[in-house]
């Protein structure tokens, strides 16, 4: 969440801010912000008050019982008692007052980087990278003309799946519901193919990896941000509380919840594969035809904790590694800078990634990598403690997916089908052990 700090002293800024990601009265929750907080201030100030006279009180009482005025000393004696009762009212004030804040604060988004383009919807975001064409200034999704020219029809990944047996959407039905397939010989194995790959490619990038449990508490959830703002979105076991991870980004980032890490061990570096959980719920068609929009996929996160100095020099190490990935699997893809409105409720600024699916002619996004600033930090109460000085400083956390593969394995399957079978790229081919899918 945004610091308090950032509201008093840069007020107009996060204002702003709040404007460009089309968050509606964000001038009045400022306010109602700086109101608590003041009155949390005064509340403060009269205790204090309280407290410092009562210690004055306390040392006339030992006085006049020494000089045997005792009425004297009683009568003191019951107003310090009488403050003592006002003093308790003072600090439920002061309880209440925090307690509003910490809700109103996590009703705020985080506010975006400057260089974030005005937009309020998906096709306001700018198209800054692709491997198809150089990109121009002022290339958004609304007027992009890049996309690829197919001469033959092809067959969609659902049905080419079928063709060559390697995902049974019906069979995932029956045994749990739509949005979880079951994946079969050459399917299974590549999907067990990418997973090493991400992860081999991801540990030559540097990342530790990290095998975290795919259920979370509550205050997981709340650290990085899914909680209380996408609970609806999440599978939850209500008997213990726990929450089923939308991504690895949760148990991970949770690992450095309530730490305090040393300058000179910054940035830190984790990646992890786990399986997700999304509820999608509202999601209907063609968005979730096939692979487009599953309830349990899996995905290879990648993780940073970083100084602010050095976060944004992460984030491009982190975009260079993703586009790293697309380009060894020999897909056409394009990188979008999220506008404003298109951000999510966490992050200062983003990127996604997208691909191009050959059978469905539109771009499938398949990562998302985010820089959160201090404000998943500041839930976290994540801090490193300087070298120099020894200060603690709430460090920066960012994330990307590295990479997710439902619809990574959509655009491999409708981008490579030939006539004799599915091509497999060749980085992917010492993993997957075959060279064609027949």
């Amino acid at each position: 969440m945004l610091t308090l700090k950032l509201i008093t002293e840069e007020t107009d800024r996060v204002i702003r801010g709040l404007e460009k990601k089309h968050f509606k009265g964000a001038k009045e929750a400022i306010d109602e912000v700086l109101a608590v907080d003041r009155r949390r201030r005064e509340s403060q100030q009269q205790l204090d008050r309280n407290l410092s006279e009562a210690k004055k009180m306390a040392a006339q009482i030992g006085s006049l019982m020494k000089a045997g005025q005792r009425d004297e000393a009683d009568a003191i004696k019951e107003r310090v008692s009488q403050m003592k009762e006002t003093n308790k009212q003072i600090e439920d004030t002061m309880k209440q007052a925090e307690e509003e804040m910490t809700r109103l604060l996590c009703q705020i988004p985080n506010i975006p980087y400057d260089e974030v383009p005005e937009g309020a919807a998906a096709e306001d975001n700018h198209v800054v990278k692709s491997n198809l064409r150089e990109c121009r200034p002022g290339d958004t999704v609304g007027n992009w003309d890049a996309n690829p020219e197919v001469a033959t029809a092809r067959l969609p990944h659902w049905e080419l799946a079928k063709k060559y047996n390697l995902i049974d959407f019906d069979l995932g039905v029956k045994i749990t519901g739509a949005g979880f397939p079951v994946y079969i010989g050459k399917g299974a194995r590549l999907q067990r193919a990418l997973i090493n790959f991400f992860l081999d490619e991801a540990r030559k990038s540097g990342y530790t990896e990290i095998m975290p449990p795919t259920v979370v508490n509550a205050a997981s959830g709340y650290g990085t941000g899914q909680l209380p703002d996408k609970e609806g979105q999440m599978y939850h076991a209500e008997v213990d509380d726990f929450y089923l991870i939308p991504t690895a980004e949760v148990p991970v980032t949770n690992i450095y919840r309530d730490v305090i890490l040393d300058e000179r061990d910054l940035p830190i570096k984790n990646c992890a594969y786990t399986e997700c959980f999304r509820r999608e719920a509202g999601s209907y068609g063609k968005d979730v035809r096939g692979l487009n929009r599953l309830h349990e996929f899996s995905k290879i996160e990648i993780v940073r904790i970083d100084t602010p100095e050095h976060s944004r020099q992460s984030h491009q190490e982190m975009l260079e590694h993703v586009e790293g990935l697309l380009k060894k699997l020999e897909l056409p893809y394009r990188v979008l800078l999220l506008c404003g409105g298109d951000q999510s409720f966490t992050s200062s600024i983003c990127y996604d990634f997208e691909v191009w699916s050959e059978a469905q002619h539109r771009w499938l996004e398949v990562s998302s990598v985010s820089n959160f600033d201090t404000y998943q930090a500041n839930r976290l109460k994540c801090r490193y403690r300087r070298a120099d000085d020894k200060k603690t400083t709430l460090c920066h956390t960012l994330n990307g997916s590295a990479l997710a593969l439902p619809r990574i394995v959509a655009a491999l399957l409708e981008n490579n089908q030939t006539e004799e079978g599915i091509r497999i790229p060749k980085a992917l081919q010492p993993y997957t052990g075959f060279d064609m899918i027949d």
